[in-house]
């Protein structure tokens, strides 16, 4: 048995996320807190949330943003920022922090970086180093007005509201004098679109409507341009109100300069050099990671509320004496108290985790990106197709290095290794992999499963959940939930990019070595759950592997991007792996460094012996949501088998290809021991291990709640509330 002594703070949260040693990204997490406890915590207990309109009152919270310096956050050095290099993890921190208190305050903060992302991923270095620039807020002796940007990519109903593929917004060759530049027309609008209140510029997708332009494309519209710039009739949203929602209207002459990323002229026709989807793509390959973090961070804000609720209630009447047990501790005299709020803890952490992997993943991705287009560019591949057929050609060092990343410490040829991670294109091809799951992954499982534990954790609170003066806001959190699950891609996007994206054999090959891993650590980190995080790695990659093969009564594949019944939930499942999978890296990581923080040496096994629990309680319950869906659809979809439920024999085998005759022949006939289906024989085999490597688990839990009716918490919350 262990004791939590305290609520886990910046030490260990330094060491799990992996920036213990970057002194400018714990500088930007103090900021953004001071802001968040603050700025941000004022305003919602005044009630700032409760209008629509974007009033001077919430536009307090950009003034704040910009003294805080985390206007300036997404900018290199050189345009007026102060981080160097990739800002993924950054911008995840920030809206962690902001989030912890409000999303909306989150959004509002991170929505000029989406507004500048598509220029930072594909714009000329002219666009990248102007507008970039224009967002950092005015130093001392500069007089100029700071700009602020707006992501315009939705459309009204039934346009890009239900598909990024398809645009109503248009663009046409307004003017075109022989010897000048092309003048364009844009004609687009806008909805739900963050930041409209005060965007100076606007960064719109866009659809070709005249045949002298090629396609689709983004382009940059300012306030200033010759036309139509209106902000359009406030959203009347019921969530993320401290964040500007409008529906715009612009009808604007611009330069064809502003199309993002630049173009050519081919037979007078303007060709742009990036289409819409292959920007989306680029952006949103990031930036729903924040996304997803906001919820997670919810569930983490509300740990603390809830124990001070659950202390603190029924301590009245004269059998309730000081110093007796219910007066002490509470509702936590009760089990389920205590132990729905660890599931809402581990559901926490677990998001988390999975989200700050997928931000550190895109500061590395970044750079191997760029080298690998600067590689490409250099030998003349320009064609996607041709460069997809060069990395095809890399799959057998991929695994190699997969393996090698991933092999016992001490057991692999360092020397390899090192040559191997040095090769941009073998680097380029498992980051990509890896990336293309971790990021849809973290906004289809965070801000889904984080909205179910969030009315958990609202409900643990009773009536007093529903009231504005609600400790911690969660009510408010609650509900902010909902529009996370669709902000940047609803639920379904983010699982129709799973389906593309976890079959491939690259990935296939990081889950084999992942499962290794998980092996190895449930012999030398006992408790962790390693053991049932393989199993359920292990059934999930064989049932994936089945499903591709298998057809349906009418011989129709059943893995096919059509049988979204098939495809999305495995997409549902792969997510509650990634959860605890990273969760356990998180603490081996605690584990490994925690000796070396002298405020965490005291008492660290008893903080990694919680972690540990609260990990092995997330990974039995991912698994056993693996195993029901798996189950689902390997016998779900499983037709005409031998033996029949009511204990007949079918008259055709159709998974064994034999008739009931031909298995009476050769001895099998109702006998599923000797079945020609060995197929489901090891399915039934992997789902036993499973539960078996359950065993320990509700224990854990058992010592997770535990803990929490020992923690110590501040005597009030480090934010006002109502």
């Amino acid at each position: 048995m262990y004791t939590l002594r305290t609520l886990p703070g910046d030490d260990v949260r330094q060491i799990m996320w992996r920036f213990a040693e970057r002194f400018d990204l714990q500088m930007t997490v103090q900021s953004a807190r001071s802001i968040a406890r603050t700025t941000v915590a004022k305003l919602v207990s005044e009630g700032a949330r409760n209008t629509h309109e974007w009033t001077e009152q919430k536009g307090e919270l950009l003034t704040a943003f910009d003294q805080a310096g985390l206007t300036a956050l997404f900018m290199d050095p050189h345009q007026g920022g102060f981080i160097e290099g990739p800002k993924n993890l950054a911008l995840a921190l920030v809206a962690f922090e902001l989030a912890w208190v409000d999303a909306g305050a989150a959004t509002s903060s991170l929505a000029s970086c989406l507004a500048l992302a598509p220029i930072h991923e594909k714009g000329t270095t002219e666009q990248r180093d102007k507008y970039m620039s224009a967002c950092v807020p005015p130093q001392p002796g500069e007089d100029r007005k700071i700009w602020r940007g707006a992501f315009a990519l939705t459309e009204p109903l039934p346009y890009v509201g239900v598909d990024t593929g398809v645009l109503c917004g248009k663009a046409a060759v307004a003017e075109w004098k022989d010897g000048e530049e092309p003048m364009l027309q844009v004609d687009k609008r806008g909805r739900f679109i963050t930041n409209m209140d005060f965007a100076n510029f606007v960064t719109a997708a866009v659809e070709s409507n005249d045949e002298r332009i090629k396609g689709t494309f983004m382009v940059i519209l300012e306030e200033g341009d010759e036309g139509t710039f209106d902000r359009g009739a406030p959203t009347l949203k019921m969530v993320h109100q401290l964040s500007s929602t409008r529906d715009p209207v612009l009808n604007l002459k611009v330069p064809a300069s502003r199309i993002i990323g630049g173009y050519d002229v081919v037979d007078r026709v303007i060709v742009p050099k990036y289409n819409h989807s292959e920007i989306i793509g680029a952006v949103f390959h990031r930036t729903r990671i924040p996304v997803g973090l906001m919820t997670s961070a919810k569930l983490l804000s509300a740990v603390e509320p809830v124990i001070r609720y659950h202390r603190n209630r029924f301590r009245g009447g004269d059998a309730c004496k000081e110093g007796s047990p219910r007066y002490d501790k509470g509702l936590q005299i009760n089990e389920d108290a205590l132990q729905r709020l660890a599931d809402v803890w581990a559901s926490g952490e677990a998001g988390c985790a999975l989200a700050f992997a997928a931000a550190r993943l895109a500061d590395r991705f970044d750079p191997i990106e760029k080298a690998k287009e600067a590689h490409f560019e250099s030998e003349g591949v320009t064609s996607i197709r041709k460069q997809m057929a060069v990395l095809r050609k890399l799959h057998d060092q991929v695994r190699e290095f997969i393996k090698l990343e991933y092999s016992a410490p001490g057991t692999r040829d360092e020397a390899r290794y090192n040559e191997l991670s040095s090769d941009t294109l073998v680097q380029y091809a498992y980051m990509e992999a890896l990336a293309g799951v971790l990021n849809p992954g973290v906004k289809l499982w965070n801000t889904g499963e984080g909205a179910n534990k969030m009315r958990e954790a609202v409900a643990l609170v009773g009536g007093y959940g529903i009231t504005e003066d609600c400790p911690g806001f969660l009510m408010q959190k609650w509900t902010d939930c909902q529009l996370e699950a669709t902000y940047e891609g609803p639920e379904a996007v983010q699982r129709r990019h799973l389906t593309m994206t976890m079959t491939s054999d690259i990935f296939g090959c990081i889950m084999e070595n992942w499962i290794g891993q998980m092996r190895r650590a449930g012999q030398d980190v006992p408790g962790l759950g390693g053991y049932v995080l393989a199993s359920a790695m292990e059934l999930w990659q064989w049932t994936l592997g089945h499903l591709q093969e298998a057809t349906d009564q009418d011989g129709r594949k059943l893995y096919h991007n059509k049988r979204q019944g098939v495809t999305f939930p495995m997409a549902d499942a792969l997510g509650w792996i990634l959860g605890p999978y990273f969760l356990a890296c998180d603490v081996m990581e605690l584990i490994e460094k925690g000796p070396m923080s002298m405020t965490l040496a005291e008492g660290l096994d008893d903080l990694t012996g919680f972690y540990k629990d609260l990990c092995h309680v997330q990974a039995a319950r991912a698994a056993g949501e693996v195993a029901r869906i798996c189950s689902e659809l390997v016998y779900g979809f499983n037709w005409n088998r031998c033996p029949t439920p009511d204990g007949g024999i079918a008259d055709k085998c159709e998974p064994a290809k034999k008739t009931k005759d031909e298995c009476a022949q050769d001895g099998t006939l109702g006998d599923q021991s000797k079945c020609a289906r060995p197929d489901l024989a090891r399915f039934r085999e992997l789902k036993a291990t499973i539960d078996m490597c359950l065993a320990g688990s509700r224990l854990a839990k058992d010592r997770a709640g535990n803990a929490l009716a020992e923690v110590m918490i501040p005597e009030a919350l480090d934010y006002p509330q109502g």
